[in-house]
Protein backbone atom coordinates (compact mmCIF):
# COMPACT_ATOMS: atom_id res chain seq x y z
CA UNK A 1 0.00 0.00 0.00
CA UNK A 2 1.19 3.23 -1.12
CA UNK A 3 1.90 5.87 1.75
CA UNK A 4 0.89 9.37 1.83
CA UNK A 5 2.49 12.57 3.56
CA UNK A 6 -0.31 15.45 3.69
CA UNK A 7 1.12 18.87 4.41
CA UNK A 8 -1.10 21.54 5.73
CA UNK A 9 -1.43 25.11 7.25
CA UNK A 10 -4.74 25.13 8.41
CA UNK A 11 -8.12 23.49 9.04
CA UNK A 12 -7.44 21.10 6.96
CA UNK A 13 -10.77 20.27 4.65
CA UNK A 14 -9.53 19.08 2.34
CA UNK A 15 -7.17 16.69 4.67
CA UNK A 16 -10.66 15.33 6.12
CA UNK A 17 -11.75 14.43 2.29
CA UNK A 18 -8.40 12.69 1.65
CA UNK A 19 -8.78 10.80 4.99
CA UNK A 20 -12.61 9.58 4.72
CA UNK A 21 -11.53 8.58 0.79
CA UNK A 22 -8.54 5.88 2.90
CA UNK A 23 -11.59 5.01 5.20
CA UNK A 24 -13.81 3.94 2.74
CA UNK A 25 -11.22 2.42 0.51
CA UNK A 26 -11.41 5.15 -2.22
CA UNK A 27 -8.14 5.51 -2.24
CA UNK A 28 -5.81 2.51 -2.11
CA UNK A 29 -2.86 4.20 0.24
CA UNK A 30 -2.40 5.15 3.98
CA UNK A 31 -1.87 8.64 5.20
CA UNK A 32 1.43 7.75 7.24
CA UNK A 33 1.69 11.59 8.36
CA UNK A 34 0.25 14.56 8.45
CA UNK A 35 2.32 17.94 9.12
CA UNK A 36 1.78 21.34 9.44
CA UNK A 37 3.85 24.82 9.63
CA UNK A 38 1.45 25.76 12.50
CA UNK A 39 1.14 24.36 15.53
CA UNK A 40 -2.68 25.27 15.97
CA UNK A 41 -3.73 24.13 12.60
CA UNK A 42 -6.93 22.11 13.28
CA UNK A 43 -5.78 19.81 10.76
CA UNK A 44 -3.37 18.18 12.79
CA UNK A 45 -6.58 17.50 15.01
CA UNK A 46 -8.40 15.58 12.11
CA UNK A 47 -5.17 13.38 11.42
CA UNK A 48 -5.20 12.69 15.60
CA UNK A 49 -8.69 11.75 15.57
CA UNK A 50 -8.07 9.34 12.72
CA UNK A 51 -4.99 8.32 14.37
CA UNK A 52 -2.69 9.40 12.31
CA UNK A 53 0.65 10.63 13.41
CA UNK A 54 0.39 14.39 13.37
CA UNK A 55 3.63 17.15 13.56
CA UNK A 56 4.17 20.42 13.23
CA UNK A 57 7.57 21.79 11.58
CA UNK A 58 7.01 25.22 13.11
CA UNK A 59 7.94 28.42 10.89
CA UNK A 60 7.80 30.47 13.23
CA UNK A 61 10.62 28.93 14.72
CA UNK A 62 12.60 28.59 11.68
CA UNK A 63 12.66 31.62 9.71
CA UNK A 64 15.26 30.86 7.27
CA UNK A 65 13.28 28.89 3.82
CA UNK A 66 16.35 27.06 3.31
CA UNK A 67 16.71 25.99 6.73
CA UNK A 68 13.17 25.46 7.16
CA UNK A 69 12.58 23.39 3.86
CA UNK A 70 15.49 21.20 4.74
CA UNK A 71 13.85 20.49 8.01
CA UNK A 72 11.10 19.89 6.38
CA UNK A 73 12.30 17.72 3.82
CA UNK A 74 14.47 15.42 6.67
CA UNK A 75 10.89 15.04 9.01
CA UNK A 76 8.83 13.83 5.90
CA UNK A 77 11.51 11.56 4.72
CA UNK A 78 11.23 10.07 8.19
CA UNK A 79 7.85 8.32 6.90
CA UNK A 80 9.40 7.43 3.47
CA UNK A 81 6.51 8.33 1.00
CA UNK A 82 5.08 7.45 -2.08
CA UNK A 83 3.46 10.61 -2.84
CA UNK A 84 3.22 14.04 -0.53
CA UNK A 85 0.42 16.19 -1.27
CA UNK A 86 -0.33 19.81 -0.23
CA UNK A 87 -3.39 20.13 1.02
CA UNK A 88 -3.44 24.10 2.09
CA UNK A 89 -0.16 24.08 3.02
CA UNK A 90 0.69 27.93 2.73
CA UNK A 91 4.34 27.97 2.01
CA UNK A 92 6.62 28.61 -1.16
CA UNK A 93 8.63 25.95 -1.55
CA UNK A 94 12.59 26.22 -2.57
CA UNK A 95 13.86 24.93 -5.60
CA UNK A 96 15.52 22.28 -3.62
CA UNK A 97 12.56 21.10 -1.86
CA UNK A 98 10.44 20.46 -5.12
CA UNK A 99 13.55 18.90 -7.04
CA UNK A 100 13.50 16.01 -4.61
CA UNK A 101 9.97 15.22 -4.44
CA UNK A 102 9.54 15.84 -8.53
CA UNK A 103 7.22 13.80 -9.71
CA UNK A 104 5.62 12.53 -6.75
CA UNK A 105 4.22 15.68 -5.04
CA UNK A 106 0.64 17.20 -6.20
CA UNK A 107 -1.11 20.45 -4.99
CA UNK A 108 -4.25 21.69 -5.37
CA UNK A 109 -5.06 25.29 -6.20
CA UNK A 110 -8.68 27.41 -5.89
CA UNK A 111 -8.69 28.80 -9.56
CA UNK A 112 -8.86 27.28 -13.27
CA UNK A 113 -5.24 27.32 -13.78
CA UNK A 114 -3.61 28.94 -15.52
CA UNK A 115 -5.97 31.85 -14.63
CA UNK A 116 -4.66 33.38 -11.34
CA UNK A 117 -1.79 31.80 -9.91
CA UNK A 118 -1.41 32.57 -5.99
CA UNK A 119 -3.46 34.42 -3.55
CA UNK A 120 -7.19 35.88 -3.67
CA UNK A 121 -8.63 33.63 -6.53
CA UNK A 122 -12.25 34.16 -5.86
CA UNK A 123 -11.69 37.87 -5.48
CA UNK A 124 -10.16 38.17 -8.98
CA UNK A 125 -12.96 35.66 -10.52
CA UNK A 126 -15.55 38.13 -9.46
CA UNK A 127 -14.06 41.66 -10.22
CA UNK A 128 -12.69 40.30 -13.79
CA UNK A 129 -16.51 39.25 -14.30
CA UNK A 130 -15.95 35.42 -14.75
CA UNK A 131 -18.95 33.18 -15.64
CA UNK A 132 -17.08 30.22 -14.64
CA UNK A 133 -14.54 30.05 -11.85
CA UNK A 134 -13.19 26.40 -10.40
CA UNK A 135 -9.75 24.49 -9.01
CA UNK A 136 -6.74 22.75 -10.12
CA UNK A 137 -4.94 19.96 -9.09
CA UNK A 138 -1.43 19.81 -10.57
CA UNK A 139 1.58 18.52 -10.41
CA UNK A 140 4.37 20.61 -8.09
CA UNK A 141 7.10 21.78 -9.94
CA UNK A 142 9.75 25.43 -8.93
CA UNK A 143 7.22 27.40 -10.87
CA UNK A 144 4.60 28.54 -9.05
CA UNK A 145 1.27 27.10 -9.36
CA UNK A 146 2.90 26.01 -12.38
CA UNK A 147 2.92 22.68 -12.55
CA UNK A 148 1.00 19.97 -15.33
CA UNK A 149 -2.49 20.28 -14.83
CA UNK A 150 -4.08 16.96 -13.45
CA UNK A 151 -7.88 17.75 -13.22
CA UNK A 152 -10.08 21.20 -12.97
CA UNK A 153 -13.55 20.98 -11.15
CA UNK A 154 -15.64 23.91 -12.23
CA UNK A 155 -18.13 26.11 -10.89
CA UNK A 156 -20.28 28.67 -12.19
CA UNK A 157 -20.12 32.18 -10.79
CA UNK A 158 -23.55 33.92 -10.48
CA UNK A 159 -24.00 37.68 -10.53
CA UNK A 160 -25.20 37.92 -6.52
CA UNK A 161 -21.89 35.55 -5.52
CA UNK A 162 -19.36 36.75 -2.99
CA UNK A 163 -16.49 35.50 -1.95
CA UNK A 164 -17.36 33.20 0.84
CA UNK A 165 -19.99 31.69 -1.91
CA UNK A 166 -17.33 30.51 -4.06
CA UNK A 167 -15.33 29.51 -1.35
CA UNK A 168 -17.90 27.31 -0.48
CA UNK A 169 -18.85 25.86 -3.40
CA UNK A 170 -14.87 25.45 -5.15
CA UNK A 171 -14.36 23.58 -1.97
CA UNK A 172 -17.35 20.83 -2.84
CA UNK A 173 -15.23 20.57 -5.85
CA UNK A 174 -12.15 20.11 -4.49
CA UNK A 175 -13.22 17.63 -1.72
CA UNK A 176 -14.41 15.46 -5.18
CA UNK A 177 -11.48 15.83 -7.29
CA UNK A 178 -8.76 15.46 -5.24
CA UNK A 179 -9.18 12.42 -3.69
CA UNK A 180 -10.20 10.99 -7.44
CA UNK A 181 -6.15 12.07 -8.28
CA UNK A 182 -4.52 10.70 -5.42
CA UNK A 183 -6.03 7.34 -6.66
CA UNK A 184 -4.74 7.62 -10.32
CA UNK A 185 -1.23 8.31 -8.28
CA UNK A 186 -0.95 5.50 -6.14
CA UNK A 187 -2.79 3.06 -8.12
CA UNK A 188 0.55 3.56 -10.84
CA UNK A 189 -2.10 5.27 -13.33
CA UNK A 190 -0.79 8.98 -13.20
CA UNK A 191 2.58 10.14 -13.25
CA UNK A 192 4.55 13.09 -14.73
CA UNK A 193 6.71 12.33 -17.79
CA UNK A 194 8.64 15.01 -19.40
CA UNK A 195 7.09 18.25 -17.78
CA UNK A 196 3.33 16.85 -18.43
CA UNK A 197 1.01 14.64 -16.50
CA UNK A 198 0.07 11.50 -17.84
CA UNK A 199 -2.97 9.81 -16.98
CA UNK A 200 -3.17 5.68 -18.24
CA UNK A 201 -0.34 6.10 -20.49
CA UNK A 202 -1.66 9.24 -22.42
CA UNK A 203 -0.67 12.91 -21.72
CA UNK A 204 -3.12 15.31 -20.45
CA UNK A 205 -3.82 18.00 -22.47
CA UNK A 206 -2.75 21.78 -20.95
CA UNK A 207 -5.55 22.53 -18.63
CA UNK A 208 -6.22 18.31 -17.60
CA UNK A 209 -8.92 16.94 -17.51
CA UNK A 210 -12.28 18.66 -16.67
CA UNK A 211 -14.14 17.06 -14.19
CA UNK A 212 -17.62 18.45 -14.68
Amino acid sequence: MKKIVVLISGSGSNLQSIIDACQHHQIDGQIAAVISNKSDAYGLIRAQEAGIPALCVSSKTITDRQAYDAALLDTIEQYQPDLVVLAGFMRILTPDFVKHFTGKMLNIHPSLLPKYPGLHTHRRALENGDKEHGTSVHFVTEELDGGPIILQGHIPVFAQDTEDDLVERVKLQEHLIYPQVIEWFVSERLMMQEGKAVLDGQPLPATGYRAN
